[in-house]
């Protein structure tokens, strides 16, 4: 018939006044609760433990900040003493000193290092599924196998790396009891470990765009201006993601140095050179239960660390080169 509207199921439930997807409802909200709690059930070793284990030692370190607690007696609320302390201990300032100057140092060495090994692994070829495991073993090292292979490598009579030096007539200096030489040994031996920094940048190597080398070449670009104007800004997202990491891991350095120089029991000579700020704050704890005035200083680590990876973020924004964002 011509002007009849045709009748559908879905016209006569609104005929009568119900809802089209009503009968839906139900189902579909409770299937969404079942997908909640199914989720929620796979989620929950993680939110536990990251309740137990990070949130609560978290707040309770917060609260032992402003007390004074040795672990024998119960806490007896201080206020800001702790805190005050901090501002006046020379030991504190020595320590800060000590990691600051390492990290410094350390970190350009480090993303150095992992660089040129990276470039060369990048022209290895086949063989480097092979060097890409070599450089990658000593990462599975122990930091404290790495502190006593630092004592015997580093020993200023018959430690390796002054014989080496004695081959080109070079006399190595004392690097495990002359202060002016404990950190810079303590740096290199650092270096040992660049081995997931390798496979980072070398993974962001091989995800550069041939099509961009090509292009630069045609321009007339040499090794160096496609280095500086095409990998670079490439991979600069990679170095610094390693930068971050780095940074955060230097300023908290404790194993290595520990071991080399305070776990051997070793007291014919000064450690100062080698107080790094977790370890100030490891003795003080653990040693002389100064469990109020260590968390003080575990929160104004916190806080530094904080301050140098908000720095770095901002910096970032004019180093880094994302390529997402710049097809946007």
């Amino acid at each position: 018939m011509s002007g009849a509207t045709a009748v559908t199921p879905r016209s006569r439930k609104a005929e009568r006044g119900a809802p089209v997807d009503a009968a839906h409802r139900p189902s579909h909200r409770r299937a969404m609760r079942r997908n909640f709690l199914t989720a929620l059930l796979f989620l929950s070793p993680w939110v536990i433990g990251f309740l137990v284990f990070t949130l609560w030692p978290l707040l309770y370190s917060a609260y032992l900040s402003f007390t004074d607690y040795d672990v024998i007696n119960d806490p007896q609320f201080v206020g800001f003493e702790n805190y005050a302390t901090l501002l006046s201990d020379p030991k504190v300032a020595l320590a800060l000193a000590n990691t600051f100057f390492f990290t410094l140092v350390q970190i350009p060495l480090y993303v150095a290092v992992s660089l040129t090994l990276a470039l060369l692994l990048n022209r290895a070829g086949r063989a480097s599924g092979f060097f890409r495991t070599v450089f990658f073993l000593p990462k599975m090292t122990p930091p404290v196998a790495i502190g006593i292979l630092f004592l015997l490598l580093f020993n200023g009579q018959n430690g390796l790396i002054n014989t080496v030096l004695g081959w080109f007539g070079i006399d190595g200096p004392s690097w495990t009891t002359d202060p002016a030489w404990v950190k810079p040994g303590l740096i290199m031996m650092s270096l040992w470990t660049v081995g997931a920094s390798i496979i980072i940048l070398l993974a962001a190597l091989q995800n550069v765009p041939e099509e961009l080398y090509e292009s630069a070449r045609l321009d007339g670009a040499g090794f160096w201006r496609q280095s500086f104007s095409v990998t670079m800004p490439m991979i600069s997202p990679a170095i610094f993601f390693i930068v971050i990491v780095n940074t955060i891991a230097g300023l908290q350095t404790f194993d290595e140095a520990y071991t080399a120089f305070f776990g051997s029991g070793n007291t014919t000579y000064s450690n100062d050179a080698a107080l790094f700020y977790v370890i100030y704050l490891f003795q003080q704890a653990f040693e002389f239960l100064h469990m109020g005035y260590a968390s003080a200083m575990a929160w104004l680590l916190f806080l530094i660390i904080m301050v140098v990876t908000g720095i770095q973020l901002i910096v970032s924004r004019r180093l880094v080169y994302y390529e997402g964002e710049a097809a946007k």
